[in-house]
């Protein structure tokens, strides 16, 4: 873990430095700074002045308190909020001015950035308080619950931060991002759990609510009982998932199950998912997506053989997923990790040559050459990989969607390549806590021993475990609701914000014809009860 600057924590701890040198020396020069609203504060005037008619004439909304960290959240946060007064809402802006959730940073420039912030956003008052944590103060006493809640987000930051499974605590590195997780998340615990206490709003907003601070004031407000909603990004543009009382993290879609899925699929929604599916399987980009979900096209399944010299032993297809991508943070149910999962797998399988097992490792790997690779995870579980076992690389020019036509049987951890392999009628057996896990067409094992029996039974009669016309329908249905009905419209993705800003500034987002695609959106970031046109 990098050091603070010494002198610079010293200046810190006096009074009325950071606050000096910054009127006199540093207000108004350019920042260096990774932690940088110099262009949010340049464009709120007259954004709030865009807003300040709509927000006249609406009728009055909830108390919201809506918490950012990070410079890319606050800018979007500041924007969405001005969006929800203008709607009607009260709303409170709470920021955590951290640059990185991984370093230290001394104190002198911590206390600098609030100020920083401050003056970005106080263009925003009225129709937007804004208050920042770090001058909040913290409640002594925490509940046990949450201080279990501390620890269990503080290994999750560290897992997401690294990029691996694995954390040694006896490493003076790991423990070292551990102890630092433990300390900010703390005092986020501290902070968020006495202002609630005393403000009570109707709704805490909070973007991923899963990892680090935005996680931890997630737990408090559920803790409280006060309404929170979470909210992150797919891979479209123009879209976003929104969870009500969970993380969104954690994919929880059995109110769309219960609400959609029970609806009739026409012809018309197979053939959306059919399209989505032949462009994932073409290698091309898919709606307003820029994200290429197989980097080789599709060729075909016998030249897919071919190329894995594979026979006519039955394919057991394991598709990963990439360690440490917080879709798979607390997902484990029987399995440890997905590293132990894997491990164990494929050392069952290394004694079953009656059968060819194919590893996909995720291509999204490729993006993330920091993450421990599953391919690793394989070659440290069977150093002398037998011949019957087939490790594809995230590189490799194989496309995961000859894989899944081919295959006699699939295993999944959360990854959506087993929804799409169930879609093929093929047994799925799925060992994460998934989305579409017990939804009646994968094989959902609670522990090792329902996990390997469960394996026995079907390799005995594959034929005989494959998934009928009704469950394949289903399985079309659910992934129809998933793809298209579980995101909602949203004008401005995270990483596109200035971008997608200039497409749909707020007076277009405010118009009649924003309000037309997007308003439903904004009633459910409040917590109105989710509907469907």
């Amino acid at each position: 873990m990098p050091k603070t600057n010494p002198l610079r924590d010293l200046l810190g701890g006096l009074p009325y430095t950071a606050e000096i040198d910054w009127m006199l020396r540093q207000r108004n020069r350019p920042r260096k700074d990774h932690f940088n609203l110099d262009r949010l504060q340049k464009s709120l005037p007259a954004a709030r002045a865009v807003v300040d008619p709509f927000a006249k004439n609406a009728k009055s909304g909830k108390t919201v308190l809506f918490f950012a960290t990070l410079h890319y959240w606050i800018e979007q946060s500041a924007y969405l909020g001005l969006v929800l007064a203008g709607l009607g809402h009260e709303v409170t802006l709470l920021t955590l001015p951290y640059s990185e959730w991984h370093k230290q940073k001394d104190s002198f420039s911590q206390r600098q950035r609030i100020l920083h912030t401050k003056d970005a956003l106080a263009s925003l008052s009225p129709l937007v308080k804004h208050a920042s944590m770090l001058d909040l103060r913290p409640a002594t006493v925490l509940p046990d619950i949450l201080l279990a809640d501390i620890k269990e987000i503080s290994l999750w930051d560290v897992q997401y931060t690294l990029m691996r499974e694995e954390v040694n605590m006896n490493d003076a590195s790991d423990r070292a991002l551990y102890d630092l997780r433990i300390q900010r998340n703390t005092f986020a615990a501290q902070a968020a759990f006495e202002y609630l206490q005393s403000h009570k709003p109707d709704v805490v907003l909070i973007p991923n609510g899963l990892i680090l601070e935005m996680g931890v004031v997630f737990r408090v407000a559920r803790y409280l009982n006060i309404d929170a909603v979470t909210y992150e990004f797919n891979d479209q543009r123009e879209q976003i998932w929104i969870a009500q009382n969970s993380s969104i993290m954690q994919q929880d879609t059995d109110y769309l199950v219960i609400a959609r899925c029970q609806l009739q699929i026409t012809d018309s929604m197979f053939e959306r998912v059919a399209d989505l599916e032949n462009a994932r399987r073409g290698a091309r980009v898919w709606g307003k997506s820029k994200r290429l979900w197989q980097y080789v096209s599709s060729q075909g399944a016998q030249e897919t053989r071919k190329l894995l010299n594979l026979d006519d032993r039955p394919i057991v297809m394991l598709a990963a997923n990439v360690l440490g991508d917080s879709l798979t943070l607390g997902r484990d149910i029987f399995a440890a990790s997905m590293t132990e999962w894997i491990t164990k797998t494929v050392q069952f399988f290394a004694t079953r040559p009656e059968v060819q097992m194919v590893i996909r490792v995720h291509p999204g790997e490729k993006l993330v050459p920091q993450a421990k690779s599953m391919g690793t995870v394989v070659r440290e579980a069977l150093p002398e990989l037998p011949s019957h076992i087939h490790v594809i690389g995230a590189l490799d020019k194989i496309n995961t969607y000859d894989l899944i036509e081919i295959a006699d049987v699939g295993l999944a951890y959360t990854t959506t390549v087993g929804l799409e392999t169930a879609m093929n009628g093929c047994p799925v057996i799925s060992c994460g806590e998934t989305h579409y896990r017990g939804r009646g067409f994968t094989l959902d094992p609670n522990s090792w021993d329902e996990y390997y029996a469960t394996l026995e039974k079907v390799l005995a009669d594959i034929p005989a475990h494959q998934l009928d016309e009704k469950q394949t329908e289903f399985a079309w249905n659910y992934a129809y609701r998933f793809f298209f009905e579980y995101p909602r419209p949203f004008p401005w993705r995270l990483m596109n914000f200035w971008d997608d800003l200039e497409v749909w500034p707020l007076e277009r987002v405010l118009s009649e014809e924003g309000l037309a695609q997007f308003n439903d959106t904004f009633d459910f970031l409040v917590n109105e009860p989710f509907t469907w046109k």
